[in-house]
This record gives C-alpha cells, sequence and structure tokens, in this order.
C-alpha cells in the first residue's frame, strides 16, 4: 500500500530495478507496443504510482485517460473481488447475468437524449467505434463514414482508417478501409491569419455542405463520427455551435450523428459527457477508458430502433460485457454521482488551467491554453506570430518533469501538446506540486 500523499524519489529514475524490468520488455515485447516512461510499476492509489524501486510519482496521465475515479479505489477493488469469488466470465452469449443488464439500464438513464435506447458491450474503444458503425450501416442502409481532421478513434482497420494522424497509427498498415471521408474540425487557434474562431467554424461547416452537394452525396454517408473534444488531435475545442450546425446537417440529411466519448467521457470534462456542453443528442455515443476505472470495457448506446437494426448474432464477442467491467462501471457511475466528481473534475481544471494561463505569460513558448474540465492542453510554439510547433520543447519539458516525479504525456498531430487528465481525486497539494515542478521544468528547458 502506497503511504505516502505524494512524490518521493530515492533513486536515479529510472532505478536498477525497473531498468531490469524494461531491458526484459525489449527483449519479449514488439517494438510497436509504445512506451512513455522506462519505469516498472510496483503499486498504484489515487492518482500517485509507485515503482518496483520505491519512486512515488504523480499520475498526470491516468492510463490515457482511463482512472478518472482514480487508481485502486477501495470500493471499486472490492465489488470486482467480491465478483471474481462468484464468477469471472461465463459468456453473456451464453447465459444472462444481471449487471450487464444493470449497466446498461443505467447507461441509458445517464446519456443525453428524452428517447429510448439500447445498449451493446464490448472490450475497448476501437471495437466500439467498429460496432457502432456496423449499426449505423445496417440502420441507414448506407455506407459512407464522414471523420473528422485531426480526428483519432482507434487502431483497428476501421478505426485507422478514419483517425487523421499517418504516424504512427496507419504507417506500413494500408490499404485501409474504403468508404471514408474526411471533413474539417476547427482547429481555431490554427486558422487562416485574420478569421476569427466563429468564421472559421463556419467555413468548415459550409466546405462540409459543398462537399455533400459535389464530391460526396447524402445518399452514399451513413454516419459521422465526431469526438466532442479531441483527445490524440491536441485537446482541441469547438464551439457549440459547429456541434450543433454537425447535428442539423445529420439530420437533414439521414446521416446518423455518432460522438465518440471514449477519452472525454465519465466526469472528465466536467459533465458526465462532454457532448452535454453543447446541447445536442447524438444518435450513437462510443464509451470506455474510464467507464470501470481500468478493466477492459466498452459501450455503444442508441436510438432503440437503430441498435435494433443489427441482426441476432450481428454484433458482440466472446468477452463482452464482462462480469468484472460491468460492476467496476457500475461502482464508477455511482462514485461520480454521489461524491460529485464532475464538480471536481471542473475545480481541478479551473486550478491546472489558472497555472497554465499565468505561465503563458511568462513564456512565449507557449500559444495557447484549452480545454474542458480537467482534460486540458497547452501548445507551445517557437514563435508566437508564426505558431511553429515546438514538438522538441515539449519533449524536453515532460522528460525534465518525469525525472522530477511527474508523469505528462503529449498529443496533438504536431506533437507540441501537453496534455492533462489527472485522476479526479488528485488532492490540492498534489495538483500544486505537480504544477510547481511543470512552471520549473518550462524554466529550465527554454
Amino acid at each position: 500500500m502506497i503511504e505516502e500523499s505524494n512524490v518521493k524519489l530515492v533513486t536515479a529514475i529510472p532505478g536498477p530495478k525497473s531498468k531490469e524490468i524494461f531491458e526484459e520488455r525489449k527483449k519479449y515485447v514488439a517494438n510497436g507496443v509504445s512506451i512513455s516512461t522506462d519505469i516498472a510499476i510496483a503499486e498504484a492509489k489515487g492518482a500517485l504510482i509507485k515503482d518496483v524501486d520505491g519512486n512515488v510519482f504523480l499520475d498526470f496521465a491516468g492510463a490515457i485517460g482511463v482512472q478518472n475515479v482514480g487508481h485502486c479505489d477501495d470500493e471499486i477493488v472490492k465489488v470486482i473481488q467480491e465478483q471474481t469469488a462468484k464468477y469471472i466470465h461465463p459468456g453473456y452469449n451464453v447465459v444472462t447475468y444481471e449487471s450487464y443488464g444493470a449497466l446498461a439500464k443505467k447507461l441509458t438513464e445517464i446519456t443525453v437524449g428524452d428517447f429510448e435506447k439500447k445498449v451493446m458491450f464490448a472490450n475497448s474503444g476501437a471495437e466500439a467505434v467498429e460496432n457502432a458503425i456496423k449499426i449505423a450501416r445496417t440502420y441507414t442502409k448506407k455506407t459512407g463514414i464522414l471523420s473528422a481532421t485531426g480526428s483519432f478513434h482507434g487502431r483497428t482497420n476501421m478505426t485507422m482508417s478514419i483517425t487523421s494522424k499517418y504516424k504512427p497509427y496507419k504507417n506500413g498498415f494500408g490499404p485501409f478501409a474504403p468508404e471514408t471521408y474526411k471533413f474539417d474540425y476547427p482547429y481555431s487557434y490554427r486558422a487562416p491569419l485574420g478569421v476569427s474562431e466563429e468564421d472559421y467554424a463556419e467555413e468548415c461547416i459550409n466546405k462540409l455542405k459543398s462537399m455533400l452537394k459535389t464530391t460526396l452525396s447524402p445518399d452514399m454517408i451513413a454516419c459521422l463520427i465526431i469526438e466532442p473534444l479531441q483527445g490524440e488531435g491536441g485537446f482541441i475545442v469547438p464551439s457549440a455551435k459547429y456541434m450543433q450546425e454537425l447535428q442539423k446537417l445529420c439530420n437533414e440529411n439521414n446521416i446518423l450523428l455518432i460522438v465518440d466519448e471514449i477519452q472525454a467521457g465519465f466526469a472528465r470534462t466536467g459533465k458526465m459527457f462532454a457532448h452535454e456542453h453543447y446541447g445536442i443528442e447524438p444518435d450513437i455515443v462510443t464509451l470506455s477508458k474510464s467507464i470501470a476505472a481500468g478493466i477492459p470495457l466498452s459501450a455503444v448506446v442508441a436510438k432503440k430502433e437503430i441498435m435494433d437494426s443489427a441482426c441476432v448474432g450481428g454484433i458482440g464477442g466472446t468477452y463482452a460485457g464482462s462480469p468484472l467491467g460491468c460492476v467496476a462501471a457500475l461502482k464508477v457511475i455511482e462514485k461520480i454521482e454521489k461524491e460529485d466528481l464532475c464538480g471536481k473534475s471542473q475545480k481541478l481544471g479551473e486550478y491546472i488551467t489558472g497555472r497554465l494561463n499565468k505561465m503563458k505569460e511568462e513564456f512565449d513558448a507557449i500559444g495557447e491554453v484549452r480545454g474542458l474540465g480537467s482534460m486540458i492542453g497547452v501548445e507551445f510554439v517557437k514563435d508566437l506570430e508564426t505558431k511553429e510547433p515546438a514538438a522538441d520543447l515539449v519533449k524536453a519539458i515532460i522528460k525534465k518533469c518525469y525525472e522530477k516525479g511527474v508523469i505528462l504525456l503529449n498529443a496533438g498531430l504536431l506533437s507540441n501538446v501537453i496534455r492533462f487528465l489527472p485522476p479526479l481525486v488528485m488532492t490540492e497539494e498534489q495538483v500544486k506540486y505537480g504544477m510547481d515542478v511543470l512552471e520549473e521544468s518550462i524554466k529550465e528547458c527554454l
């Protein structure tokens, strides 16, 4: 059990035991499986990670958005342990168990939209997106898919095909799935010179309308999928008007709107789901990451008539909706509601954003601070006028923070954004320490 309340370093980073385990990783694990640090974990609790050498780190990565409720929450660990004593996985395609239906019911209640919904479960975010697209195609009897520039939806063939960033996600893995098309997502910080955020978003919508009248036809397009706040793309926040215009366009053209909440959901942005900020009602929502506190689980929530268009046996999978994941997810949602983690996310995000904006005043290398709730990105540039991306600086800052016990990750098509996905249970003392370390590290790297 981690007894420390904050960062504590007792060896050089990485320590000797971590180095030994890391060498074994390099020998036996595929090179294509990426890694952000070279420490080996012994245990984790709340917002802290302890390595095998006894060093304690502050975790601003949260397993890339998986640990919104914090590592190894006592109540969640308890329900998982209780479930393992009863049965681990009999297969929902073979026998029914209560927790699957209970979680499905709960998700229909907490997702947006005053209409009947149904749910299916899978194992990962990419699987959820794959199934959402399958369902959209069978319902609309159309095949084309629209996805946004800057998007990330997964590493399977279909999800890789609708993802924007070529390296590393598509590099050498073609050919890609056909009938996938890109529309513009308004990256307002990099809008054409002199164009306002509102005008830029309107231009993106107009280009999509034009595309649907010229190079494409609504008769081709089954669905449009979008992140309510782009993750891998650089934590880019669209306007409510832009999202509402997308929904209107979809409704007018019999195109299903799929909102990918995989990274942004479950209180991360200060609301249960990020698209609640925009006043839209998607036809389909995909969920994963923090849904079950680290037990592999994902979900597709859709309007009843859409979900039921898939034939019996057409969706699902051997491990889909595991009992361990279902009981964990029910407890995650209970804790978010009972402990007001949406409010805590907002408060945590306000502190981080406030500190970052003060740093922006001091450091010319910071181009923009943006985000919703505690899903925050800070973009670094070499020059405030040209906005040339400073990817090497970001890499150096993250390394310096890591050496001081604070784990951060980068993001962005240009790899020049530091992203914040801290566990929402991070204490005031911890977040202050982390931001102090970041500020020191920026000074040292400039």
